[in-house]
């Protein structure tokens, strides 16, 4: 009895445990189960994970060549061992195994041991103990996933790939039959011997199955017909980064559906390449497209980087997840933010003047200034510095915390490090990131009213870009609920950035596709970034060189937008947001400033706005004067009659913003000299544009070693009138219209004096240092 128990035991434990334990490729598949990419096997092995259907073609095959008795023994063929021991004996040699399906598992299992008859008694008692361990479907699957193929390809699988390019299931009979003969003799698929052997091998299966009547004669006499394999072909590898990416990580050895459309991916790849024979001309080798389902978070493109295996240029970097300096690209959340605090209303004027703030002196790509501009055309223009005193009143600590809020995980050291150049490129993002955060501001303003909670305020959501079925890569939680009036005005803004030259006349076109997007360009032309946002998808794009080498004309607008208008152009249609009509307020609004209309304004338009506009001041640049109706001078009650007087109310900018604003705005008017005698005026006319005050400047040679020369510049409100310029009490000249000056001080602190004719004097302090 004991022994029967110890037999009992040992045959329950007669199977390896892990039956299989090689190592598997890394494949991807796309959403619909495409193959999209794969990476070898540890052992440099083709080996893909099992698979738990065999098509009926190759299932067919093989059951008639190697195990006819298949459905219906238990693991050992009788019949089968007693034609072996037949033939064997009548070949006075062993000509035939005997082997079944099960017990070729059981062999492969334990990677081909020696053929001894001690190994096949072994083999036998296994092959039982499989059968009642897994069904006749499962142990076929495990048979078709690690059979040898010939070379370094294991499994059905891989092999249809490698020898035919196409998945099992859509096989041809003699397809099929071809690879269900090659486990047997797997050297014959060598392409340059063995031909006639092999295709001998394969159209004797084919009369079997045809005597058989498993296939009509028709299909025989046409599979005899079609021609062996040659050389193995490329397994397809149209996402490689992202298949690196699932290779380094937890699911490397398995089998990743993700979420990826393969005829999307292929056209954007296509899309990629295209322009990248237009860019590496100026010596720009990267780029990079990540395109999201703004409903279902879900990834379905991802470009990591342009073709190239040489590693010269960088193309094994996948750029989608490298940080890169951020250029422009965060000023869309920045308004939004400032919309969504109430601190002003989509078009409320910023000022946009030479500005230094301590060490920092930011300027505009064109390098001009309009004084004071509209936040939306701040905005769709891409002006940096109104951007900059839009941070400045924001708060950069601030806007720190909401950045890493929304899910922007590479601003990782504290604000007081970025300063003021956080809106312009002072920080570095992931393609990933922004992508994925204006993916969750779409997803927002599409699910507003779903969001929408019973404490008159929002839900917070959270937004993943999935790449994985069922799994999350890197999650971005947004915590932050932005009001859908400030994201729809955000939006709304960023439709009027403008689109490259292809695309520049779109409006034009009824069925015009709307897109919010927005560019960005680094430092020193190292990155040109574009993101656009419509309510179905999102689409982020980066072109430029992995190593950070710059480039003229690298910028967001000419490398980066082309290739985004090409990805929306082979998108499914779109529609574009809904107003949240309940979460906007229609107000009265200052023609003029763009802010609340106060009582001094005299022209005002009706504007929906942000319920959280509500908060914002009203106009301040709007000013009530008194006009002497004879001389048109300013006067007040205390050098004029009442009755002499006309009351104004005038649109005033300070002087600096004044003197580049009314150079667009030809219908601009200062404000009216004061007349004698009518008390001091509080604000002064005149402000130094450069230099900055108590600033250190230098002043270069020139070419020919001869000393140069720094523009000194004034603003004054009063365009005609004379100033006097002084340094260190000495007399320099006049000037009158066009207050600029060309000095050459020494290195030293030094003071400059200037004094208008109307006596109101500016006194300024500066150092020069040489190099």
């Amino acid at each position: 009895m004991a022994i029967i128990l110890i037999l009992g035991i040992l045959y329950y434990n007669s199977l390896p445990d892990p039956l299989f334990n090689p190592s598997y490729s890394t494949i991807l598949e796309d959403k619909n189960g495409t193959l999209i990419g794969a990476k070898i096997a540890d052992d440099e092995q083709w080996r893909f994970p099992v698979s738990e259907e065999v098509p009926e073609k190759f299932k067919t095959a093989i059951i008639e060549f190697e195990d006819k008795n298949f459905e219906s023994h238990l693991g050992v063929d009788p019949f089968a061992i007693a034609r072996a021991l037949k033939q064997n004996y009548e070949a006075g040699e062993v000509v035939s195994g005997a082997s079944t399906l099960s017990m070729q598992v059981i062999r492969l299992a334990k990677e081909n041991p020696d053929r001894t008859v001690w190994e096949k008694l072994k083999e036998m008692v296994q092959a039982t103990r499989l059968e009642f361990s897994y069904s006749k479907d499962e142990i076929l699957s495990l048979y078709a996933a690690h059979a040898p193929f010939g070379g370094n390809v294991v499994g059905l699988e891989v092999a249809s790939w490698r020898y035919f390019g196409r998945i099992p299931a859509d096989l041809s009979w003699a397809e099929s039959v071809t690879l269900a003969v090659l486990p047997n003799s797997p050297a014959l698929i060598h392409p340059g011997r063995n031909r006639e052997a092999l295709k001998a091998k394969r159209d004797r299966l084919l009369k079997r199955l045809m005597e058989e009547e498993q296939i009509d004669s028709l299909t025989y006499e046409l599979s005899v017909l079609e021609p062996l394999p040659e050389q193995p072909l490329d397994l397809p590898n149209v996402a490689p980064h992202l298949v690196s990416k699932f290779y380094t990580g937890s699911e490397k050895g398995s089998r990743v559906k993700t979420s990826i459309e393969n005829n999307l991916q292929i056209r954007i790849n296509k899309i990629v390449d295209s322009h990248h024979e237009k860019l590496r001309s100026n010596g720009i080798q990267n780029a990079a497209v990540l395109v999201l389902d703004v409903n279902s978070g879900k990834v379905i493109s991802y470009v990591g980087n342009t073709k190239g295996n040489s590693g010269k240029h960088g193309q094994s970097v996948d750029v989608i997840s490298s940080p890169r300096s951020t250029g422009s690209i965060l000023k869309p959340l920045l308004y939004m933010l400032k919309l969504n605090e109430g601190e002003m209303l989509p078009n409320s004027l910023v000022q946009d003047i030479p500005s230094k703030f301590t060490d920092y002196s930011p300027q505009n790509y064109n390098r001009s200034y309009d004084g004071a501009v509209p936040a939306s055309e701040a905005l769709s223009r891409s002006l940096n510095v109104p951007a900059v005193y839009m941070l400045l009143e924001f708060g950069v600590p601030k806007f720190h915390h909401y950045l890493n809020e929304l899910g922007l995980s590479t601003i990782t050291h504290d604000p007081e490090h970025y300063g003021l150049s956080l809106i312009l490129g002072g920080a570095e993002a992931t393609l990933w990131d922004i992508t994925s955060v204006y993916g969750s501001l779409a997803y927002q303003l599409n699910n507003y009213s779903a969001l929408k909670n019973d404490s008159d305020g929002y839900e917070r959501v959270n937004f993943s870009s999935k790449l994985a079925s069922d799994k999350h890569s890197e999650n971005h939680s947004q915590r932050t609920v932005i009001n859908p009036g400030a994201l729809y005005s955000t939006f709304e803004a960023m439709l009027e950035v403008t689109r490259p030259e292809e695309d520049l006349h779109w409006r034009r076109f009824q069925n015009a596709r709307k897109v919010a997007w927005k560019t960005g360009t680094s430092y020193g032309y190292r990155d040109g970034w574009a993101v656009g946002i419509a309510p179905e998808f999102v689409v982020g794009v980066w072109v430029g060189n992995a190593d950070g080498e710059g480039r003229p004309e690298l910028t967001g607008l000419k490398t980066a937008g082309p290739i985004l208008f090409d990805v929306f152009d082979i998108l499914p249609a779109s529609s574009w947001f809904n107003e949240p009509i309940y979460e906007m307020e229609e107000i009265l609004v200052c023609k003029k400033s763009g802010h609340r209309a106060g009582s001094g304004c005299p022209e005002t338009v009706k504007e929906s706005v942000p319920k959280s506009g509500l908060k914002t001041e009203v106009c301040p640049y709007h000013q009530i004067i008194h006009i002497d109706k004879k001389s048109g001078q300013r006067k007040n009650s205390s050098c004029a009659d009442i009755s002499d007087l006309e009351t104004k109310s005038l649109f005033v900018l300070p002087p600096v913003q004044e003197w580049y604003y009314k150079k667009n705005h030809s219908e601009y008017r200062s404000l009216p000299e004061l007349a004698a005698g009518c008390g001091e005026e509080n604000k002064l006319a005149m402000r130094l544009i450069y230099p900055f005050n108590s600033s250190v400047i230098y002043v270069p040679k020139e070419l020919d070693g001869e000393k140069g020369k720094a523009v000194f510049e004034i603003a004054h409100r009063n365009n005609g009138t004379k100033i006097f310029w002084h340094l260190n009490d000495e007399f320099l000249g006049e000037t009158e219209s066009f207050h600029q000056l060309a000095l050459s001080p020494k290195p030293g602190k030094h003071t400059l004096v200037l004094v208008d004719e109307k006596g109101e004097r500016l006194e300024h302090e500066f150092e020069v240092v040489s190099r």
